[in-house]
């Protein structure tokens, strides 16, 4: 499994290089035969105001759901508990300096009016006069979409994987290749499932609901953070924990609902209440013992301001993207109660271990025994 893995970060390795070369060439085309005048004519630097800023942050959320794959991967590395806190944050601060650059580049080229809303990059450089420049572009970027979705795969074919030894989906789902290790059936299950959702389905309508379920993982991940660090960790009793999470999540309901209605006068009311709660969570329920060095520092206040920025973003996507969301969590609701809790509690009865699955599970979860919390 590690020799294969090593292959594919090769591939990857290369792709990434691709990519790099790929944003500079934007970056700096953009720098040099873009204007600075484009930045605020005609209507200033941000035209829709802070409201724009915050709708447009909710809609290209989607664009950080990647970090995650690279903690799928902790069966098939060495030294986890270090390379993963690295790759992670290493990854978010590279990528997001070249997201703004790459804005910043297109807003130089074209007015704001002016850009359009589907291969923005490749007319804007046609604009601009350089048609070949377009077409390298256009090719880019459809590398870069292969590129995304065969990264997206890796990392959801390994979540199906361990969901299928823990019997919530069939066994089948569970089991790798004799040889090099990776999740086989589940790579094959998704694959199909994505094309068949690719081919019947309008991209902005998949776009709203990976954001949705984007910011519903982030905001549940903060929640079982503070749960995990004050409750399991220290075996704290877990009312006050879970009072603070639910007082933190109705509050930000509040403030976010607050902003969409323009009720002005919740937002200091709501806003100080979190302030207020999370200050006195703080100081009555310490954390007694010294965190880890790759353990979240300033707790509760990190994730607190996850949780009330991920409620924020969900509030501000459409309520067509909403309703979606609330009729897919049905089905998926269903599918576990009429499936996965039987089949979870047959395999108990039985004494079958979920990790029997793979022989060198047992080594598997050593490695995935990883205190980042």
């Amino acid at each position: 499994m590690i020799s294969f893995t090593k292959e594919s970060s090769i591939l990857n390795f290369v792709m990434t290089i691709f990519h790099v070369v790929f944003f500079g060439f934007i970056i700096i085309a953009g720098f040099l035969k873009g204007s600075a005048k484009n930045l605020v004519n005609p209507d200033g630097l941000a035209p829709f105001g802070v409201k724009g800023v915050l709708d447009g942050a909710a809609q290209v959320y989607f664009s950080y759901i990647g970090y995650d794959s690279v903690s799928t991967m902790a069966e098939e590395i060495n030294n986890p508990s270090k390379s993963l806190p690295v790759g992670i944050m290493g990854s978010v601060f590279i990528v997001s300096g070249l997201y703004c650059l790459m804005s910043f580049a297109l807003c130089m080229m074209l007015p704001y009016n002016q850009i359009p809303e589907k291969a923005s990059f490749a007319i804007a450089f046609q604009r601009m006069g350089w048609k070949w420049a377009s077409n390298v572009v256009g090719a880019g970027a459809s590398l870069g979409i292969v590129a995304s979705l065969l990264v997206a795969m890796l990392g959801q074919a390994r979540y199906l994987c361990v969901i299928g030894r823990a019997r919530l989906v069939p066994l089948w789902l569970a089991k790798v290749h004799p040889s090099t290790g990776t999740p086989l059936n589940a790579t094959l299950f998704l694959g199909a499932f994505t094309a068949s959702i690719a081919l019947f389905t309008e991209l902005e309508i998949v776009v709203d609901m990976v954001n949705l379920c984007t910011l519903l993982v982030f905001y549940l991940v903060a929640n079982a953070l503070i749960y995990r660090r004050y409750v399991i960790t220290v075996n704290n009793p877990p009312f006050h924990t879970l009072l603070f999470l639910s007082l933190l999540s109705c509050s930000s309901i509040a403030f976010s609902l607050s902003w969409k209605l323009k009720q002005w006068w919740g937002l200091p009311l709501f806003g100080g209440i979190m302030i207020i709660i999370t200050a006195c969570f703080h100081y009555f329920v310490p954390y007694p013992n010294q965190p880890s060095k790759w353990s979240v520092p300033f707790m509760p206040w990190p994730a607190a301001m996850s949780i009330f920025l991920n409620v924020f973003l969900m509030t501000t996507l459409k309520k067509l993207s909403l309703q979606r969301f609330g009729v897919w969590s049905c089905l998926i609701i269903l599918f576990y109660v009429l499936y996965g809790v039987h089949s979870t509690y047959r395999a108990e009865e039985m004494g079958m271990d979920a990790g029997d699955v793979n022989p060198n599970s047992s080594a598997q979860q050593t490695k995935l025994d990883i205190q980042l919390l």
